[in-house]
């Protein structure tokens, strides 16, 4: 099947994978009939317009959504084919998150927020190498700081050490810089491929900047939830 739909094995595959969502009117296709494999080690940005479907299909390759037809492969893994705590089991294992609105715990400290993923996963040393990080992102100064004491741009950082400090093979960044004013977001960005480089990770990157999306290696053009083409 695979061959045929020119679908070639990678870290991460979607098979005709189609979201939609039932309104009083009608259903409405929100991702339609994508198919495409991204390969290990390889940076690729989502590339589309406000509600071009690029979230949604950023969270059905991430297993955090589940798709009306079709499927996903994460590392030969086929996604939905797990519960829902096997999926859970399998983003603890392989993959990290930057999201926009920086998700962290406003309860914990940054240096408690970059430790959380390594005790959900049972990790050795986890604040020692949760400290280690926030020094590599320029936050050592700061680990015990709440996210409402950190700037934009410092939250984001620690989201970047959090998602990088379990060494995944696989990070999603939905549009990383989406709450960040453009000096900031620049900074940010550097960062995030800096350490994609220095780590060897696959990066999925949901962006509509076509300036950010140009330094991935690769892009995938999406409108109205349809992948138009890629270059």
């Amino acid at each position: 099947m695979e061959a045929e739909r020119g679908v070639e094995k990678g870290i991460v595959t979607a098979e005709g994978l189609t979201k939609q969502v039932a309104t009083p009117d009608h259903v409405l296709t929100i991702v339609r009939d994508a198919s495409f494999s991204i390969a290990a080690g390889e940076a690729v940005a989502i590339l589309g317009a406000s509600g071009s479907g690029k979230s949604t299909l950023l969270g059905l390759l991430a297993g955090l959504d589940v798709p009306t037809q079709g499927r996903v492969r994460i590392d030969g893994e086929d996604l939905f084919a797990l519960s829902e705590d096997g999926r859970a089991r399998l983003r603890g294992r392989m993959v990290g998150f930057v999201f926009q609105s920086f998700q962290l715990l406003p309860a914990l400290t940054a240096l408690e927020n970059v430790m959380l993923p390594l005790e959900l996963a049972g990790g050795a040393d986890p604040g020692v190498r949760a400290e280690a990080m926030l020094e590599r992102v320029g936050l050592g100064e700061r680990l015990g700081h709440y996210p409402r004491q950190l700037s934009g741009g410092e939250q984001q950082r620690v989201a970047v050490a959090r998602a990088f400090v379990s060494e995944p093979a696989l990070v999603f960044a939905d549009e990383p810089t989406g709450n960040l004013d453009s000096a900031t977001g620049e900074h940010v960005i550097e960062l995030l491929f800096e350490m994609n480089r220095e780590r060897g990770t696959t990066l999925v990157l949901v962006t509509h900047d076509a300036d950010l999306a140009r330094r991935c290696d690769r892009r995938l053009h999406i409108s109205a939830g349809s992948i138009s083409h890629e270059d």
